[in-house]
């Protein structure tokens, strides 16, 4: 039976909207997200946001209330109300964006309620357990291990874990572990700059090597604060925080902010998703699921992950190439810095509109200092500039690995939009443990799971926040994971052993296809 539409005659915005009147308003194009009940139409706001757009069209059609409260400020969050065209009454099922391939009828109105809910369950097909498995059964194989381990994706399970999480984050509020602790960034602030003074000393004493460890260790460091200030988890302030990460970042760096800031909301959004998460797509140099074997398309990149030649030589020894490539990651930043801010991928309007001009002044002015200043003017042979660039940018490999260690052995497989936003976040996401002496060294990444939950927690208080979320995750039934630094390393190169064995094997069998096609046709 059809929802009766109720307007109000004083106020538009109180009208109910029903599933099928959403639809419709998709399919035509408009890009609708309901938070709290609300619904937004958020169109406009597209070229203003700062965070881009792809991390809002991957929730178009779906309840974002969760990753809303996660990533805004409330003044943030008022402002959003200002696009609410409508409400909703009731339990919201979530509608698969088309950014992901959610399809979307315009004559959706004419429909009953019932005819515009699609319940379908997620699909697992039973698979033969002996011998090797193509690629979909082990697609397959993956999501039944995830179904059979985390909680079910019933509605009222996972109502029930949203409602545990966000009071969570309402205790961790009155706790005051959203506040800032300005006493540790002082301390941050003094170990910054004994790197920069041992590496100009050790430059001035024409130790190039010696300071250019120092150097990258300094640069390493510094990554962190961008981190934070990227999250506003410093200040707070949208604009305070913004220009602290774009200074760090572009000036002292060399690297882009924003760029990174859009790469980064989408990755905490679609968290590990072959298809959509542009933290594990770094094809043909490696890939932590064979789904990358079928040449997918990256919604993000807005191209294709071609499995061609390079990759399939390159994916069979990427659990030997996976350090010595991290080891010049920082050269590929440098690429996609540029194309950002030169190219003008980030917002033109609204309150970053300046951002761009800012990180391109802060990108000569770092070329100025590092390339002209400091390795031409005050190295004086080739080898030796050469190397001083080289172990500069060596010495910060361990934030790509310690990046890259939190997910690339983690699920990847597509539980669907059933799936609540904290179950997914503990679900590809895992913990690093280590002493709380050592926390410095890795900057709050080693507590990616509970940073995934609540991005906008100060790294300095997450492991005070540990205990709390390991109780929320005995409570609801969701595993935490958590490995040692070198264990969590071991689980990385386990899994892409895996992926380039299922390589080799792929090819294997390609090559003697190949060979008896040859000897059929003689």
């Amino acid at each position: 039976m059809a929802v009766t539409k109720e307007t109000s005659r004083t106020n538009p915005r109180d009208t109910v909207l029903t599933r099928n009147q959403i639809e419709t308003l998709i399919a035509e194009g408009r890009k609708i997200v309901i938070v709290d009940g609300k619904v937004l139409k958020v169109d406009a706001w597209l070229p203003y946001h700062p965070g881009g757009t792809k991390a809002i069209l991957h929730m178009v059609g779906r309840d974002a209330t969760n990753e809303v409260r996660a990533f805004h400020s409330s003044e943030t969050q008022e402002t959003m109300m200002k696009y609410q065209i409508g409400r909703i009454q009731g339990h919201w099922i979530d509608f698969v964006p088309p950014i992901q391939g959610g399809v979307f009828r315009k004559n959706a109105d004419d429909l009953t309620e019932t005819e515009g809910v699609d319940c379908t369950p997620i699909s697992i097909q039973k698979v033969d357990q002996n011998g090797p498995s193509t690629g979909e059964e082990r697609t397959e194989q993956e999501k039944q291990y995830d179904l059979d381990t985390y909680p079910s994706l019933d509605s009222a399970t996972q109502n029930d874990i949203i409602k545990k999480y966000q009071r969570l984050d309402q205790r961790i509020r009155d706790e005051g572990l959203y506040d800032c602790n300005y006493t540790a960034y002082l301390i941050e602030s003094i170990r910054y700059l004994t790197l920069c003074l041992l590496s100009y000393y050790f430059l001035a004493q024409e130790y190039y090597i010696i300071s250019a460890i120092f150097l990258g260790m300094f640069w390493h460091q510094l990554v962190f604060t961008v981190h934070d200030a990227g999250h506003m988890g410093i200040t707070h302030d949208f604009q305070t925080d913004s220009i602290i990460g774009m200074f760090i970042s572009n000036f002292i760096g060399g690297l882009s902010c924003c760029w990174w800031k859009q790469n980064h909301n989408v990755h905490h959004i679609v968290t590990n998703s072959a298809e959509h998460d542009p933290d594990i797509q770094h094809m043909p140099f490696f890939a932590i699921t064979q789904r990358f074997f079928e040449s997918i398309s990256s919604s993000y990149y807005e191209r294709v992950m071609e499995y061609d030649a390079l990759a399939k030589f390159t994916l069979k020894y990427q659990h030997y190439l996976y350090y010595p490539i991290l080891t010049f990651g920082r050269f590929n930043l440098y690429a996609l810095s540029w194309q950002y801010i030169f190219l003008g991928q980030g917002p033109r309007k609204g309150p970053a509109w300046w951002h761009r001009y800012f990180e391109a002044v802060g990108q000569f002015f770092f070329w100025f200092w590092f390339g002209y200043l400091l390795v031409y003017q005050s190295i004086p042979t080739f080898t030796s500039r050469l190397l001083f660039v080289l172990v500069s940018h060596a010495m910060t490999m361990p934030v790509h690995v310690q990046i890259t260690l939190s997910h690339f052995a983690m699920s990847t497989a597509d539980l669907g939009v059933a799936e609540s936003f904290p179950q997914k976040m503990l679900r590809t996401t895992m913990d690093v443990e280590c002493p709380e002496w050592l926390d410095f060294f890795h900057g709050g990444l080693q507590f990616q799971a509970i940073h995934h939950l609540y991005p906008r927690i100060p790294r300095h208080n997450l492991r005070k926040c540990q205990k709390l979320v390991m109780e929320f995750c005995d409570d609801v039934g969701i595993p935490y994971t958590k490995y040692c630094f070198i264990e969590g390393n071991g689980k990385v190169i386990s899994r892409l052993g895996d992926i380039a064995n299922q390589a080799r094997i792929m090819a294997q069998c390609q090559k003697s296809i190949s060979v008896q096609d040859v000897l059929v046709g003689h």
